[in-house]
């Protein structure tokens, strides 16, 4: 499994350890990937995904999955984010040609 988020794609980066007396080694700084369940109001189901802390609040902010995903850049989102943007977007389709 990737160190990727799969909303934002935010993934490692590398740095320097710097000791007291200015010795530097490589390091990797690690994303906060957390497995969370988000649910979708439109399509009536949860999805199983790996996202950052910060993505989790950005989701929470712009009003659940639904919304962020409508916002969202194709190029940032994982596979399975793309394919759920899909979804949802077919289903406002159908939605709008019923009413």
């Amino acid at each position: 499994m990737s160190r990727v988020c799969e909303l934002t794609g935010k993934g490692p980066m590398t740095g320097n350890n710097v000791s007291h007396a200015k010795n530097r080694t490589r390091r990797r700084f690690l994303p906060n990937l957390n497995d969370v369940t988000l649910l979708s109001e439109k399509m009536g189901r949860g999805y199983s995904l790996r996202i950052s802390a910060a993505a989790l609040r950005s989701v929470d902010h712009r009003g659940g999955l639904d919304a962020f995903l409508a916002k969202a850049k194709d190029a940032d989102l994982s596979e399975r984010a793309l394919k759920i943007k899909r979804e949802i977007a077919k289903q406002d389709v159908a939605a709008e040609q019923q009413a």
